[in-house]
């Protein structure tokens, strides 16, 4: 199963190519992205890529990566994921949108989308999300998705929130009207 184009009222979703690295790099290394995307390091360009090959391989399997663009232009706003950690069966939604898009509602748009899909394609009946503390805008994000916070932990040597959704009624409901 690839992974889909997926839309939404402003947004296309379009399956992560190896032609978006650069742009993906750009977006990556930008000091207020990295700072709660990769905990303040500015990878190389040759960890994005690989980030990028993963997404691609793993979307055999429905999961990975998608490009997030405003409408039908091709400038990249950001990027929405579901990726499984070792030892996990729900997947994990991930988002980042460059600091040019914030406050516009993008990042609640596109991890919208993304949830509908985990449910009703992949038949997911729970998704984990995960932020540091100090990354209010992305608490924001998954409160008004109707995430609920399970507990405060250490990933990857850090501080991290964590959240999951499961499928319930109300919840596919409110997903459905996005």
């Amino acid at each position: 199963m690839a992974l889909p184009l997926l839309r939404s009222e402003r947004l296309t979703l379009r399956p992560v190519a190896l032609d978006d690295v650069d742009a993906l790099h750009a977006l990556w290394t930008d000091r207020d992205v990295r700072r709660y995307l990769w905990d303040d390091i500015e990878i190389p360009r040759e960890r994005a890529e690989q980030t990028v090959r993963d997404a691609v391989d793993s979307s055999a399997a429905g999961i990975g990566m998608w490009v997030v663009l405003e409408g039908d232009a091709n400038a990249l706003v950001g990027f929405c994921a579901l990726i499984r950690r070792e030892g996990d069966e729900d997947p994990e939604l991930m988002y980042g949108l460059s600091p040019a898009y914030w406050k516009r509602g993008y990042g609640t748009e596109a991890a919208a989308r993304v949830l509908r899909y985990a449910f009703e394609t992949l038949g997911a009946a729970r998704v984990s999300a995960a932020t540091d503390p100090p990354n209010v805008a992305s608490v924001g994000v998954m409160e008004r998705l109707g995430f609920r916070f399970v507990g405060r932990g250490v990933l990857n040597g850090l501080d991290t929130l964590f959240y999951e959704i499961a499928l319930e009624r109300s919840i596919t409901a409110d997903m459905s009207r996005r």
